[in-house]
């Protein structure tokens, strides 16, 4: 069964991949004041939305941890998320926290080397690529438990916090709110051109029915698995997108120290720590407002990408180790118990140029 939506004169985009890329670029498409928010289009195959890296990520921002390629971009996607939050009440509705940036030396020279730009397929800390001079001596989050070691690593007001699932569930309502359309889950199955061999069309598949979507401007924002998408779609291209999957396990932890009756509960800071490698990997950890903390760092480029990612399937003895990194990690409170809140393995996608 096929149908064909009537398309507008103006233009039409459709958006490959309703994650954090795909909804931001829709989101600022539609409050442009130049595109119709009736004429952009998110297509997304996953069932349930942002249960990858656009969900679960650690959800760190930075102003100038940057490769020299990538700088200016980095530092306008801070600017713009703290526009966003300053706008629209971010703290309480995503998160959006500043922060202060530690790194936490264990002892094991070859895990602090490399240049900044490296760290996250090499695995080492993300310590590394923080511009600023380092500060020793400061105490340090109350709910870290080694205190030896630890130096800040970022100025005031270049790093910041959000809860990404929290922000992208923002994103989406305000975008369906504005009219943006949205089709979930679907595939982009192939496009079509009109007699000038100009786009004019993105066929995709929902629930067993082919529709063909007016397209004028096609955008992929679908992670890791844009490489798939963009030969599905182009299959006799000789174009190679030059992305790559890196996978990482996460655990999202309870704040033992976090007391929401408290008064400064309203006003608590974000904290970030990159550790060293002496236990297999180089831990991340990230406090986020509300009384949570985020752990990453081991990651692999072993594990396979599957087709959609909801289907990512973590690996027991991962979290295992994530667990006993984060007894390690995080300080304990007399009466309380370490609360698992998600284990999760997302697919996460690496340029390689």
């Amino acid at each position: 069964m096929s149908t064909r939506q009537p398309s507008e004169k103006e233009g039409n985009t459709v958006i490959v991949g309703a994650g954090i890329i795909g909804l931001c670029t829709a989101y600022y498409l539609s409050t442009s004041g130049r595109t119709k928010p009736q004429s952009i289009h998110l297509v997304d195959s996953s069932a349930d939305l942002f249960r990858c890296a656009s969900g679960f990520a650690g959800g760190f921002l930075a102003a100038d941890w940057f490769a020299p390629s990538s700088a200016s971009l980095g530092t306008l996607s801070f600017k713009l998320h703290k526009q966003l939050a300053d706008a629209h009440d971010g703290r309480r509705k995503w998160g959006y926290c500043a922060s202060t940036g530690f790194s936490l030396s264990q002892d094991t020279e070859s895990a602090v080397g490399g240049s900044g730009e490296d760290w996250l397929a090499d695995g080492t800390s993300r310590a590394q690529a923080a511009k600023e001079d380092r500060v020793i001596g400061q105490q340090g989050p109350v709910w870290l438990r080694p205190k030896e070691g630890l130096e800040v690593i970022s100025q005031e007001g270049t790093v910041a916090q959000i809860d990404p699932l929290r922000f992208c569930q923002w994103l989406l309502r305000q975008c369906t709110e504005k009219g943006v359309q949205v089709s979930h889950p679907a595939r982009a199955i192939s496009v079509s051109r009109d007699a000038s061999d100009r786009l004019n069309g993105v066929r995709i598949s929902r629930d067993g029915t082919e529709t063909e979507l007016p397209c004028t401007r096609l955008v992929i924002t679908s992670g890791a698995w844009s490489p798939h998408v963009f030969i599905s779609l182009f299959p006799e291209s000789t174009t190679r997108i030059p992305i790559s999957s890196l996978a990482g396990h996460s655990l999202l932890v309870r704040n033992p120290f976090h007391d929401p009756s408290s008064k400064q509960a309203d006003s608590e800071i974000c904290h970030a720590l990159f550790a060293t490698d002496d236990i297999g990997f180089s831990p991340e950890l990230f406090s986020r407002v509300g009384g949570e903390l985020y752990l990453a760092g081991l990651n692999s480029t072993m594990i396979p990408l599957p087709e959609r990612p909801g289907d990512v399937k973590v690996n027991p003895e991962a979290i295992e180790q994530m667990k006993q990194c984060a007894a390690r990690m995080v300080g304990t409170v007399e009466g309380k118990e370490m609360e698992v809140l998600r284990e999760s393995l997302v697919g996460r996608f690496h340029l390689a140029f």
